[in-house]
């Protein structure tokens, strides 16, 4: 199966700026959790590198993996990184979602 999740270079760079801080850490891990005003919503991690079953997306020098129980609601995503007055936060654009809250961190399908 073809994930076709990708990372912007903006997500890649914040990435690579959080692991350089972090000895040890490899990768952002990217999960989908029951929860949120709207059902679900998305965690982030900094890890070590991915697990057995993981997707691994790498793009721009950085990488991000994706459990397989979280995978089907990320397909088709793209992983970006959000810098304004307002936040600084990672941010999926969602093709899945049918509505999302307004801080963006969770979401329905």
């Amino acid at each position: 199966m073809s994930a076709n999740i990708t990372l912007t270079e903006a997500a890649a760079t914040r990435i690579r700026e959080i692991l350089a801080d972090e000895p040890g850490k490899t990768a952002l891990r990217v999960a989908v959790v029951g929860g949120g005003c709207s059902g679900f919503q998305y965690q982030f991690d900094i890890v070590e590198g991915p697990e057995e079953r993981d997707e691994v997306i790498e793009a721009h020098g950085a990488k991000v993996v994706i459990d397989p129980e979280s995978l089907p609601f990320l397909l088709g995503s793209e992983i970006d990184f959000e810098d304004t007055l307002a936040a600084r936060r990672f941010v999926v654009n969602n093709p899945n979602a049918t509505s999302s809250c307004g801080c963006g961190v969770s979401f329905s399908i």
